[in-house]
C-alpha cells in the first residue's frame, strides 16, 4: 500500500493498468478510492501498530470483467524490517453469474518495497456476492504472510443500507495458519458509514479478536477501534 506512493503517482498507476488489459476486452474504465484512517486493520490485527495511514488506489476495469488494481498504504512493522510501505497488484475479473449473484476472482501479490527482508507474497482468492450485499470470500496461499508455508482465509459478511446516507457493515474471518505457526485465528468487525456527500463517506468500525490471534500478534491483534474519512471515484 503506498509508504506512501505519491497521490502524483497514482495516474501512471493508472495508466499502467489500463496497459495490461487486454485490447479485445474493449474500452477500459477507470475507478480509484483514497482514505485517511486512524488504524490500518487487515484481518483484526493492526499493520500500523495503531497508527494512523493514508491509502489510495486505482483500478482498470473492461468491458468482459478483467481488472486489474493497484492500493498503497503506509504500515509499520516490526523495526528490524524497515517495512515502511504496502503496495498490492491485484489481477482478476468479476462479472454477474445470475440475477442476484456475482463472482469476483483474483490473484494479489502484497509487495513491501522498504522492507529490509523479503516479505512479499501472493495470494489467490474469490469473494461471491449475493443482491450486493451479503458476501463469502476466500483466500488461499502457498507463502501466506511470506511465511513459505500454506495459509487459507475465509469471510463472510453483510451491509444493511439505512436509507440513503447510512449502512451497517459487519464480518466475521478465520484463518487458518496451521502450517506457518501451529495456530488458526478468528476476528470480527462491525462498523458504520455515512455517506454524507457523494464521493466522500466517513467510516467508523469496531475489530475484535480470539485468544488466539492475541497469542499470534500479542501487539498486533486485540479489540480496537477504527475511523476513517474516504472517497471512492
Amino acid at each position: 500500500m503506498l509508504s506512501f506512493l505519491s497521490v502524483r503517482a497514482l495516474p501512471a498507476l493508472g495508466l499502467a493498468a489500463l496497459s495490461l488489459v487486454p485490447p479485445a476486452a474493449g474500452a477500459a474504465t477507470l475507478a480509484g478510492n483514497a482514505a485517511l484512517t486512524s488504524d490500518y486493520v487487515w484481518r483484526g490485527t493492526t499493520q500500523t501498530q495503531g497508527d494512523f495511514a493514508t491509502q489510495a488506489g486505482l483500478k482498470a476495469s473492461a468491458a468482459n470483467g478483467l481488472y486489474v488494481s493497484a492500493w498503497g498504504s503506509n504500515v509499520e512493522f516490526a523495526p528490524e524490517t524497515h517495512a515502511s510501505s504496502e503496495l498490492d497488484l491485484v489481477a482478476g475479473w468479476s462479472g454477474a453469474l445470475a440475477q442476484d449473484w456475482a463472482l469476483d476472482a483474483n490473484l494479489t501479490h502484497y509487495r513491501y518495497p522498504s522492507s529490509a527482508v523479503d516479505l512479499d507474497w501472493t495470494e489467490l482468492g474469490a469473494t461471491l456476492t449475493w443482491k450486493s450485499n451479503v458476501w463469502a470470500q476466500l483466500g488461499w496461499s502457498s507463502d501466506a504472510l511470506a511465511t513459505h508455508h500454506t495459509g487459507t482465509y475465509a469471510q463472510l459478511g453483510a451491509r444493511m443500507p439505512l436509507g440513503e446516507a447510512f449502512r451497517l457493515e459487519g464480518a466475521v474471518g478465520h484463518y487458518w495458519l496451521d502450517d506457518a505457526y501451529g495456530q488458526r485465528y478468528s476476528h470480527m468487525q462491525l462498523g458504520g458509514v455515512w455517506a454524507f456527500k457523494a464521493p466522500f463517506e466517513l467510516r467508523l468500525t469496531w475489530h475484535d479478536t480470539d485468544r488466539a490471534a492475541r497469542d499470534l500478534f500479542p501487539d498486533l491483534a486485540g479489540s480496537r477501534v477504527e475511523a476513517a474519512f474516504q472517497a471512492f471515484f
